[in-house]
């Protein structure tokens, strides 16, 4: 996501022998199909005004699977968990991931645990059935100096194991500043990439954010390969407005290259979870948007 808010290849014998079957086109569809969900935060007016009508409507779209970034007090979108799942539930709709801030007040360094309030974000997540607990922010206080992002990254290993007990994973999702951002003369995103346990803490690598920083993100997949299990999917056109030089449109519209990337980090990144998020919309209605983006994703054979 960004600052204004500051993100299956199974192979087997009858893959192989439907490799010799199929015709090549057919089976290349096939290998592209994943979980393909929403970040919700993309209608984040209407989730304030109505969750379960927004929910509606999505699922009467055709999504199937969708990412909350609405945690608070223990309420996601003013519902318990066990009430919100019964939403989803209601809906057919699978909360495949969510965003939850982890920030320093949630380690507490001396006792070398956790505080309460993360891990009830955790069984909060396991009850909604969620597969990813990500982290979409880091705050600057965490990142100060190199040391202090390799402490943190220890941290986020650990929180890996933490969720690993729910059978759960932990993700960490890029903005733009880990792409500019060097401590001791290295790009902050390598610091993180060489830190982490990739069996613990998956980076969900949000393919247009990072174009904020400097970054292109065909080369980040090809840089990291099998490193991105779960990516969001993210076009970027010139900022009509704000401070930043980017800002997030309908996929396929932009400069990302999205089918481009996509594909390549099915080929070779280990992709298998697709989050679609827009966050600026050029004037068009965000539900409205939603439905395109999913259209672009059938139409691409994502769906």
């Amino acid at each position: 996501m960004k600052t204004s808010r500051r993100t299956f290849i199974k192979a087997g014998t009858m893959a192989v022998v439907g490799a010799a079957v199929l015709p090549r086109q057919v089976l290349a569809s096939q290998q592209k199909k994943g979980i393909v969900g929403l970040q919700l935060y993309s209608i984040r007016e209407d989730m304030i005004k109505d969750p379960p009508g927004s929910l509606t409507q999505l699922r009467n779209m055709g999504y199937k699977y969708v990412e909350h970034a609405n945690y608070v007090n223990r309420k996601f979108y003013g519902y318990n968990p066990k009430e919100f799942r019964r939403v989803l539930d209601d809906l057919g709709l699978k909360m495949i991931s969510g965003h939850t801030v982890m920030g320093r007040e949630h380690w507490n360094e001396t006792a070398k645990d956790f505080s309460d309030s993360w891990k009830y974000t955790v069984e909060d997540a396991a009850v909604l059935g969620q597969k990813y607990v990500v982290s979409p922010w880091m705050d600057e206080s965490m990142r100060e100096t190199y040391d202090d992002l390799k402490r943190y990254m220890d941290v986020f290993n650990k929180c890996g194991e933490l969720c690993m007990k729910q059978g759960m994973k932990f993700g960490y999702h890029n903005h733009d500043f880990e792409f500019s951002v060097k401590l001791n003369n290295e790009k902050m995103f390598d610091i993180m990439m060489k830190s982490i346990d990739p069996g613990l803490v998956v980076i969900q690598l949000d393919i247009g954010n990072l174009y904020n920083g400097g970054a292109i993100a065909m080369d980040v997949v090809k840089q990291y390969p099998g490193r991105f299990e779960n990516i969001h999917v993210k076009d970027e056109i010139e900022a009509t407005g704000g401070n930043e030089k980017y800002e997030s449109c309908i996929v396929g519209e932009g400069i990302v290259n999205v089918k481009e990337v996509m594909d390549l980090a099915v080929k070779i990144g280990g992709t298998e979870v697709f989050i679609i998020e827009q966050e600026s919309y050029q004037g068009k209605a965000p539900m409205e948007c939603m439905k395109t983006n999913l259209e672009v994703m059938k139409k691409w054979g994502y769906i």
